[in-house]
């Protein structure tokens, strides 16, 4: 290991002036004992600004510890030493916002309530309409049926059906009506 010689002065060093001491302290950073001191000071305001923000006391808590926790963690960073408690008030709204929008994300994710159930009557009525008009589907023509089932059930405008089919709009409209008119005659003969 090298030994380094101090060098000789040729002038006496000079005094630290108030500006380079505090230049110095600045580049130090926040200290653990100025954060305590801070701490100390000024929870109480910080966990009212919390309350101000957030509605319980157990979350407007825990933004104020997660916050002091947060700046003590990047306490170099925050080289003045006044900026300290801004930085803390930062931290602190900046965590409120984030635990609303998790609540409110939340809200939105919980299941919606299911709407009111139809009586088992209805459910049994409806589905014997169902069979009703799968069994009419079934009778019409292959052309009828597919743009039937295109028109009304993929939800298709009459040129998406043409173009899919490959037919003219013209045969897609006579295709369609007589279809209708085919289930009307079928679905009357059942009722």
């Amino acid at each position: 290991m090298p030994v380094i010689a101090p060098m000789p002065a040729a002038h006496p060093a000079p005094i630290p002036s108030q500006r380079e001491s505090a230049e110095e302290a600045v580049a130090a950073g926040t200290t653990v004992d100025h954060l305590t001191e801070t701490y100390r000071a000024h929870y109480r305001s910080l966990l009212g600004l919390a309350a101000l923000l957030l509605d319980d006391t157990a979350s407007c808590e825990d933004v104020v510890q997660e916050a002091f926790i947060r700046v003590h963690s990047a306490r170099r960073r925050v080289r003045d030493k006044e900026k300290t408690l801004a930085y803390l008030r930062q931290t602190v709204v900046n965590l409120s916002r984030s635990a609303l929008r998790r609540r409110i994300l939340g809200l939105k994710l919980l299941s919606k309530p299911m709407p009111d159930m139809a009586s088992a009557e209805e459910g049994a009525y409806d589905q014997l309409e169902r069979d009703a008009l799968i069994k009419a589907m079934k009778g019409l023509q292959r052309r009828q049926r597919e743009v039937l089932v295109l028109r009304y059930f993929a939800d298709m405008t009459e040129a998406q059906v043409a173009a899919t089919l490959g037919i003219s709009l013209g045969s897609v409209k006579a295709y369609g009506s007589r279809g209708i008119a085919a289930l009307r005659v079928a679905m009357g003969a059942t009722a």
